[in-house]
């Protein structure tokens, strides 16, 4: 469906506008659809890409400020997120042994059988809702890149 019927909006006077706000809208769709994805594993967006990124440094530990320069949402209360996956059982935290005022984070066994199960389930769910071949994702992605590039 194109993005004026599902908005209920004239056509636009922009294709660049257009542009602009079909990713806006179509991000809002595509994180209300990962929502669903990840509600019977009690986790939130946030939580799911800090596990993800643990477990690609994964044995190397890494600090908080390292995770959060490379979360998705870089503005997130990490403190508070830890504290979450930690209850959870899902990432361990240990003081630092070089810097004292540091904290190092791992993601725990618990937290690697997790996603190790979730990707096995994910998968097929998010090429659905991705709904793009290979080669068009790669454009779509090429694209994406190059609106970032300033």
């Amino acid at each position: 469906m194109s993005l004026e019927k599902q908005i209920k909006n004239k056509p636009f006077n922009n294709e660049q506008l257009k542009a602009n706000i079909n990713v806006l809208f179509t991000a809002n769709w595509l994180y209300n659809k990962m929502s669903a994805i990840l509600k019977p594993y009690n986790l939130t967006h946030e939580q799911f890409n800090i596990l993800r990124i643990l477990r690609g440094s994964h044995p190397k530990s890494m600090c908080q400020k390292d995770v959060l320069s490379r979360m998705i949402a870089p503005q997130s209360n990490i403190t508070a997120l830890m504290k979450k996956l930690v209850a959870k059982g899902l990432v361990v935290i240990v003081k630092s042994t070089t810097d004292k005022r540091e904290y190092v984070i791992n993601i725990s066994e618990q937290g690697l059988e997790l996603l190790k199960k979730m990707d096995g389930e994910l998968k097929p769910d998010m090429i659905k809702v991705n709904n793009l071949s290979v080669s068009e994702a790669f454009h779509l992605n090429s694209l994406l890149d190059k609106i970032r590039n300033e």
